[in-house]
């Protein structure tokens, strides 16, 4: 797998970076971020990052604030695109759909089924070439991510039990079969069959059963001040499939915080120690 590094920084030690490598998955070059902690003599545990609507790998790598705390933690931090790009990728001219938009499902329709396989590009291929490439611990990594990224955490978390250890999420679209952001998205990808909907709907995916074990605790931060709460995140929704099921959940609604990424800096630091008492064990 060639991987081409476009770019790379010291930062708290260790090193952040950006690259870039052909997809066969998505049938584009798609690009991703990682930062590789000081004074590794061994492969560490990683964080995988998936972000919001219209975000590229850049948001979170410049805006969160994560690495002083992932240096101190010994944590490798990876973060993709959010979805297939190029003059050949469909896209479309909202901002919730196409290009920026990935939604983390592999899609199923024209004519986004020949590019738009961002769960299978996460699941798989990114951590083969990341594993590749970086000094990381295989089958020892978490996921988290924001808003549309924060479902796909979820949705990952839940369906692949055997990559990711722990999960967390700020702001996760938490039922998108039920909220218009989910419904636009998923019938534009899936087709009208709401069953198939269900494979990518965290809380569908809860409600009928989790994940068949019980797993460590996920953690999930909400600003009570998020302008799409109640319309298109729905976080009760998924508290109460964990509740029905048993599966722990740490739900914190934080007053007067929205969906911005001075949200996530705030409380990144926590979410790190969250997946990093689940990694060092």
């Amino acid at each position: 797998m060639t991987v081409t590094t476009l770019k790379e920084h010291a930062v708290f030690g260790g090193r952040i970076g950006y690259y870039s490598h052909p997809s066969q998955v998505c049938g584009c070059t798609m690009r991703f971020s990682v930062f590789m902690p000081p004074g590794a003599t061994e492969r560490v545990p990683t964080v995988y990052w998936l972000s919001g609507l219209t975000c590229t790998e850049d948001n979170f790598t410049v805006k969160a604030g994560a690495y002083r705390v992932a240096a101190e933690l010994g944590l490798a931090v990876v973060a993709p695109d959010t979805s297939p790009r190029g003059e050949d990728v469909p896209d479309d001219d909202a901002y919730d759909l196409g290009q920026g938009a990935g939604f983390y499902v592999d899609a199923t329709e024209e004519p986004w089924k020949r590019h738009f396989n961002m769960f299978s590009y996460v699941s798989d291929e990114l951590l083969d070439v990341v594993h590749q490439r970086f000094a990381v611990q295989m089958h020892n990594q978490s996921v988290m991510g924001h808003s549309m990224g924060g479902h796909g955490a979820l949705v990952l978390w839940q369906r692949m039990p055997g990559l990711f250890r722990s999960a967390s999420a700020f702001s996760p679209i938490c039922a998108p079969s039920q909220v218009p952001w989910g419904k636009k998205a998923f019938g534009a990808y899936l087709g009208p069959d709401e069953d198939a909907w269900a494979q990518y709907d965290a809380s569908a995916l809860m409600r009928a059963g989790g994940n068949g074990s019980m797993r460590p605790a996920i953690l999930i931060d909400q600003g009570t001040a998020d302008s799409f709460l109640a319309e298109q995140l729905i976080p009760s929704a998924f508290e109460e499939a964990c509740a029905a099921v048993g599966q722990p959940l740490q739900l914190r609604m934080h007053e007067g915080f929205d969906h911005s990424y001075f949200f996530i800096a705030t409380f990144i630091e926590d979410h790190l120690r969250h997946h990093a008492k689940v990694l060092r064990t």
